[in-house]
């Protein structure tokens, strides 16, 4: 069964309070004698949004799925539909809730729809971080290094995230 991750985002309402929803929803999706990981959270400063954007907290959960990447989007779309999620804004608008696939197993793909890996993962350290968490020493298809050492890369140019105290306990 290949390991899926998905990283988790949230910057309107009680942004942790929707990522621990999400994560009550994302472990109905692992196989039921499977492993489910979920990382620290951590507060970002968002990147690429309009002007006075409030500040994300992000982690990151990976789970065992029986499916492939077309299938775990549809249902993640679902799931932040079913949490609030209005796609229909504008690019990058605050939101209560945003689901990104990282990867599922070692599937690579690049359609309209999805890329697997994801395609900006090396240049987030908003997602690497809690990654780092749960799979330091993952190396993601078609990379040569960790994603510890990508993170270790990109920790000189911008600060490392602090984490929460209080995380996504289920």
């Amino acid at each position: 069964m290949p390991a899926a991750a998905i990283a988790l985002g949230s910057n309107l309402g009680d942004r942790l309070a929707n990522l621990r929803n999400a994560c009550r929803h994302l472990e109905t999706l692992a196989q039921p004698t499977g492993e489910f990981r979920y990382s620290l959270v951590y507060q970002s400063v968002p990147r690429h949004c309009p002007p006075d954007s409030p500040d994300f907290l992000n982690a990151v959960v990976e789970l065992e799925f029986d499916g492939d990447g077309l299938e775990l989007l549809r249902k993640t779309r679902a799931i932040e539909q079913l949490l609030g999620r209005d796609r229909k804004g504008a690019r990058n608008a605050a939101r209560t809730l945003d689901l990104d696939l990282l990867y599922v197993g070692d599937e690579q793909c690049d359609t309209q729809d999805l890329t697997l890996p994801h395609p900006r993962i090396a240049e987030r350290v908003f997602v690497l971080q809690p990654l780092v968490d749960i799979r330091p020493h993952m190396v993601l298809p078609g990379e040569m290094v960790t994603v510890a050492e990508q993170l270790a890369m990109l920790l000189p140019y911008e600060a490392p995230l602090q984490a929460l105290e209080e995380g996504l306990e289920l």
